[in-house]
């Protein structure tokens, strides 16, 4: 059987590229798995727990969907929301002040009876720590600017200064929603410089 692969068949959310410097999207609903927390992801356990929780439950889904509806695809990159009562700690790396929900996109076509049963077979096989905290939700951002960072994290301050200080004023747009990131690279075998990322701000 075929193998969907959504960053090519949504090239335009899941594959922008450089040169594209910041652009506008239009972003369809979307179901996604997501477990919420808070705090700095590179120190609090509950981060590590939740993407922990996420792929168990996505690789799942994956093989149940192959196996029982002879439909294959390639689980999709892990996102993130985040926020803070303070959003200049973004811009400064205050990561303890922040928020974040962390999701993996669930294909349209697996039903909510599939999820349930995963999950619960999830639970008796793995148990992972954040699955107490999953939960699905649909997620609609609709029209958005995004842009493609590649390099650290930590380096993306300056990145969302130009979107939405420049950018975003200039187009006649402003900030609705949460900054939301989506992890092309899997950081514990990238090089920190060639990391991709994805930034993308909701905007009306």
């Amino acid at each position: 059987m075929d193998k969907i692969d959504f960053k090519k068949q949504l090239k335009h959310l899941y594959g922008p590229t450089a040169r594209m410097g910041i652009h506008l999207v239009d972003v369809p609903a979307m179901r996604l798995l997501m477990v919420d927390g808070h705090g700095d992801p590179n120190t609090v356990p509950a981060y590590r727990d939740a993407v922990e929780t996420l792929y168990a439950v996505a690789y799942a889904l994956k093989f149940a969907s192959k196996k029982q509806l002879e439909k294959d695809y390639v689980v999709p990159p892990l996102e993130g929301l985040w926020w803070s009562s303070d959003m200049a700690s973004f811009l400064t790396r205050e990561k303890d002040k922040w928020d974040w929900t962390m999701m993996i996109m669930v294909p349209e076509w697996i039903g909510p009876a599939m999820i349930d049963k995963t999950i619960e077979a999830v639970r008796k096989k793995k148990a992972p720590p954040a699955l107490d905290r999953l939960r699905v939700e649909t997620l609609e951002e609709g029209r958005a600017a995004q842009v493609l960072h590649i390099g650290p994290y930590d380096d993306e301050g300056p990145v969302l200064k130009k979107l939405h200080d420049e950018f975003l004023p200039q187009n006649g747009l402003i900030r609705v929603g949460k900054h939301h990131e989506i992890y092309l690279s899997d950081p514990r075998k990238a090089d920190p410089s060639r990391l991709r990322t994805i930034l993308r701000q909701p905007v009306k």
